[in-house]
């Protein structure tokens, strides 16, 4: 399905009916992205575009079921759902989303509505959501034409892939490996922003293409990026990249993307709250805060199985030294103590703090639903996912 030229503002007509959907998604969303899915992977250039795991886990359908829902709840005030949106746009700009594959999702989606509500899925109903569909669509294509924009014409830039050899690797603990990444041109690269990530084009022997997206644990420069990665168990990709065998394999990189980063005024208190291999987008944050002798007092609570499975330990005390007591670091291990309950987390958490959040998606839900519970307002909560967005916060 191409991009209708009625793609602009929607009528209110077509609210009206969207907003009229609303029950029908509640019951059957989750069939409705489930079918999706399957017909939008069946084509194999699109496929390599997702992680398989998260279909399997049914994590993608859910997460795409929730924010159609949302999409539906406030399509006539879209600016409640800002900082969603962008986080979309900065996700698909790491992994090279181009317009040219927008129609396919709509017509998978569109698909996927007829098939599941059947009789109830009306002609006014799918032209309704045709049109919604794009204005999405729309918005989402201008945003990341933006930013593929600002990385062409960046020092270092360079537009879609660009071929990195894993140089060497490093492992910073119990299932945990770094790979150094160096550009194979040997030119400059974008120096990142703390907190950013990395969409990663890769081969892996036996297996084929795939795409994942990592953050950059490096200190932001122009050289090359570090990015450190969870072996999981059966996995495929993760289980490559903590082998010596991916050193020396080249691999394509997307330009740095994200805005899950430090505020350029820093002058009040932070929270940073990680479990496991949750800590790697905050690693370069605080090499940047510890260099900072003016900002405000930041307190890191790491979360981690145990003492041999808690990643870059070694090199946060370091920086917790050098500054002075402005970076105070806590410590939990489950293994020991237990998993911690948000209202624990929320502890550390100043009045007036802004609380950052990265983790696996059980420890987000649960701390981003309890912290707004335990008085932390959502607007003061940021948090980034290593897979699909689940909505947690508008």
């Amino acid at each position: 399905m191409s991009s209708p030229s009625s793609s602009g503002a929607l009528t209110p007509e077509t609210v009206a009916i969207i907003k009229a959907t609303i029950p029908a998604l509640e019951a059957h969303g989750l069939d409705i992205t489930s079918e999706m899915y399957r017909r939008l992977l069946a084509d194999p250039a699109i496929r390599e575009m997702f992680d398989p795991t998260h279909q399997a886990s049914g994590a993608q359908p859910r997460a795409l079921a929730m924010a159609v829902l949302a999409y539906a709840r406030h399509i006539d005030d879209l600016g409640v759902l800002g900082s969603a949106v962008e986080r979309i746009a900065q996700k698909h700009a790491s992994l090279e989303i181009l317009p040219e594959h927008y129609p396919h999702v709509a017509t998978a989606l569109i698909g996927a509505i007829t098939q599941v509500l059947g009789d109830a899925a009306t002609p006014e109903i799918l032209d309704a959501w045709g049109k919604a569909y794009w204005a999405l669509a729309n918005i989402l294509i201008g945003r990341e034409h933006q930013i593929y924009d600002a990385s062409t014409h960046a020092a270092g830039g360079w537009t879609g892939w660009r071929d990195f050899t894993i140089t060497s690797t490093t492992q910073e603990c119990e299932g945990v490996t770094s790979l150094h990444l160096k550009p194979v041109d040997g030119k400059p690269v974008i120096k990142a922003l703390a907190g950013q990530a990395l969409g990663v084009d890769l081969d892996v022997p036996g297996h084929g293409q795939t795409r994942r997206n990592y953050s950059i644990t490096s200190t932001p420069g122009t050289d090359g990026y570090r990015i450190s990665v969870r072996h999981v168990e059966g996995g495929i990709v993760s289980s490559w990249l903590n082998s010596a065998d991916c050193v020396q394999h080249v691999v394509r990189l997307s330009p740095p993307a994200g805005n899950f980063t430090l505020p350029a005024d820093r002058s009040a208190p932070m929270t940073l709250l990680c479990a496991g291999i949750g800590i790697t987008p905050f690693l370069p944050m605080l090499e940047l805060i510890a260099e900072d002798p003016s900002g405000a007092p930041v307190t890191l609570v790491q979360i981690a199985h145990s003492a041999q499975a808690t990643p870059f330990a070694a090199r946060i005390a370091e920086l917790s030294a050098a500054s002075n007591g402005r970076i105070r670091v806590e410590t939990r291990l489950t293994a020991s103590e237990g998993r911690p309950c948000a209202t624990w987390a929320a502890s550390f958490v100043p009045q007036g703090a802004s609380c950052y959040v990265c983790g696996p998606a059980g420890f987000m839900r649960d701390m981003i639903t309890g912290l707004q519970k335990a008085g932390i307002p959502a607007e003061r909560l940021r948090y980034e996912t290593f897979g699909p967005d689940t909505g947690l916060t508008a």
